[in-house]
């Protein structure tokens, strides 16, 4: 079969003949139609996340499934499915036994321990699998199993109650969705964003108001959320000054700088910065229903799979809107 193999740190991706792997009893063997090119893909690449080379990335994979391991039950040949993240933890530690898979120390993720989503095939735990509603396409899927099933389940970890302001900063790859989950979850929705040129299509994603900065935020009533989206630690800082007393900062777009906060923030505001993954997979069935439902609608650009090596360099240069989908069609 044929992979994006990238052979070690900052090497080029290269498309490669490799074997195709066989289940072992517990897994399935997907044939990937679209897989999602996330930035991460790129911190991965450059060496900023430990994982082993050569290897194959890509961890927003969807297909169908073709081979089914010896002792799989729960799911059936020519299933539509995607895979997350995380795929299987040691479950005899204290996160597992909590219910908390992600902070394992030997969890098992997808393009990360295994190889992932931007191959012809792919191998993935039985368990780890989602089924895909009817309604959404394959392309629309990929990007929800990390950028959605990532801002979603961000919003959610932070507690909304009724009549609370969401503000999202970073209006991009996952800005562009945390906005209209914000919207269809009912709150009101502010966008902070200094890009002029993006003004007309961001009210159509549901924005009630756009502002530049953290004062235009604080001066336009504050926000009792702030949904932190995109890569700047700068613009993180200054947007911090428009949350609210007891608003809460919840960070999901990373950065190699530190956010600095003042400590008088903390006291006299009482306000939270807490971080957000993808927590819980109640989250990422919520986040494909709304999609499915069409009130989130994921704006993407799709690449052949032989072009996946210039795709690659188009999101490490920031030039996608907003999504990058790799088609194996």
């Amino acid at each position: 079969m044929k992979s994006a193999v990238v052979e070690a740190v900052s090497a080029e991706w290269k498309i490669k003949e490799i074997p195709q792997p066989k289940p072992t009893p517990n897994q399935v063997l997907i044939k990937i139609v679209a897989s999602g090119l996330c930035y991460t893909d790129v911190h991965l690449t450059e060496g900023h996340i430990p994982v082993h080379f050569p290897h194959t990335l890509g961890h927003e994979p969807v297909g169908e499934i073709v081979e089914l391991g010896s002792a799989v039950t729960t799911r059936n040949m020519g299933d539509r499915v995607g895979v997350p993240w995380l795929q299987n933890a040691c479950g005899r530690c204290e996160w597992c036994n909590r219910g908390r898979a992600m902070f394992c120390a030997e969890q098992i993720g997808t393009g990360i321990q295994l190889d992932g989503g931007h191959a012809q095939y792919m191998l993935a735990d039985a368990n780890s699998t989602m089924l895909l509603p009817d309604a959404i396409s394959f392309e629309e899927a990929a990007c929800i199993f990390c950028a959605g099933f990532t801002v979603w389940s961000g919003l959610r970890r932070a507690e909304p109650q009724p009549g609370d302001r969401v503000a999202v900063l970073g209006i991009g790859g996952l800005g562009h969705l945390a906005l209209q989950y914000a919207h269809a979850a009912g709150f009101e929705t502010i966008a902070i964003t200094s890009s002029s040129d993006k003004t007309e299509m961001i009210k159509k994603l549901g924005a009630d108001l756009i502002v530049k900065d953290g004062e235009e935020l604080l001066q336009a009533g504050g926000a009792d959320i702030i949904l932190h989206c995109g890569n700047s630690s700068k613009a993180a800082n200054d947007a911090i000054k428009g949350l609210r007393p007891d608003g809460k900062f919840v960070v999901m777009g990373a950065d190699a700088e530190p956010i600095s906060i003042s400590p008088m923030d903390f006291i006299t505001k009482r306000i939270k910065v807490m971080g957000s993954q993808q927590n819980n997979r109640e989250h990422l069935y919520e986040a494909l229903q709304f999609v499915a439902k069409g009130k989130v609608r994921p704006m993407i650009e799709v690449f052949k799979f032989e072009d996946i090596a210039e795709a690659y360099k188009k999101v490490a240069a920031g030039k996608v809107r907003f999504r990058a989908i790799i088609s194996m069609r």
